[in-house]
């Protein structure tokens, strides 16, 4: 039995969820997958997997042998990797996440740009808005807009956005511009939200939040979809800065209640820390980093209320 294979075979079934997904996964036949993790499992002399009729569940055992055995298998590559020379030389492949709109804005220039100037890297660039889990998702490089948890990611910090509150110069001069936060509940207002439509705004810090009241006039589940309808003078929406940085620049759209903002978010390219790091990883942060510092934008600073 090759116990690297068979490590392999385990956890692309884990992955997957079942045997027929490493099955497809690893291009093998089933048999042979459940044949792999049989003979794993009888050379340890332990249950690993609990087999039901929707997906695998792992047992104690199992759980703490998939967790060792993704250590042993990255180290397999990262040695392999240095024979190569991929430490020597800025090649191979880089997986890299970002939030869509973001990412669609700033990230995928800067990464069009670094393929130009690395022709022996290849990258798979994936724009979710959902949190992507670096180790979990074998992700070399992502960009998060928040405040980082404590862990062992490396992070560099690219600058900072902030939610914002804007309409139309049309619609304002129709309808006036809101004082204060309480103001918007005479006003139509555009959600942004997911299924369930926001009824309310918060401005402010956290523990100061102000909690405005919103009717929804319109609800849509994307921001360009919120913002679009605000530059048609359909109502005031809520979004963050650096997704109306255009149509700020052009008057399409103006901020409004500035002052009631809450403090603004940083955003960071974090990644895993690695005693060595791929230069393929190091040229891109090297690449990516000035360039995404440079093209954030930075609104004119809010008078306090």
């Amino acid at each position: 039995m090759d116990r690297f294979d068979a490590m392999a075979t385990l956890i692309a079934a884990v992955d997957g969820g079942s045997l027929s997904a490493a099955s497809r996964a690893l291009a093998m036949p089933l048999a042979t997958v459940s044949r792999k993790v049989s003979e794993l499992e009888a050379h340890l002399g332990t249950q690993l997997l609990v087999r039901t009729s929707r997906r695998l569940a792992l047992t104690e055992a199992g759980e703490a042998y998939v967790a060792a055995s993704r250590r042993i298998l990255d180290q397999i590559d990262d040695a392999e990797r240095a024979a190569s020379g991929e430490y020597r030389a800025p090649r191979g492949h880089l997986t890299i996440t970002a939030p869509l709109m973001f990412g669609r804005l700033h990230v995928e220039p800067v990464v069009l740009t670094f393929l130009q100037a690395y022709p022996d890297i290849t990258v798979q660039l994936a724009l979710a808005d959902q949190v992507i889990n670096l180790a979990d998702d074998h992700v070399d490089v992502a960009l998060r807009i928040g405040e980082l948890p404590d862990s062992s990611i490396k992070a560099i910090r690219l600058g900072a956005v902030s939610w914002v509150t804007c309409a139309s110069p049309a619609y304002l001069q129709a309808r006036g511009t809101p004082a204060a936060p309480e103001d918007l509940a005479h006003h139509q207002c555009i959600s942004f939200a997911g299924r369930t439509a926001a009824q309310s705004w918060s401005f402010g810090p956290d523990k100061q939040a102000r909690v405005a009241a919103i009717r929804p006039r319109l609800i849509v589940n994307t921001a360009d979809g919120a913002i679009n309808a605000a530059v048609a003078g359909a109502g005031i929406t809520r979004v963050r800065s650096y997704q109306i940085a255009p149509h700020l620049a052009d008057g399409r759209l103006q901020l409004i209640l500035r002052g009631f903002e809450p403090p603004p978010m940083p955003v960071h390219l974090v990644y895993a820390a690695q005693t060595l790091l791929p230069l393929k990883l190091r040229a891109f942060l090297d690449f990516a980093a000035p360039r995404l510092k440079a093209s954030m934008p930075v609104l004119p600073a809010a008078t306090p209320a």
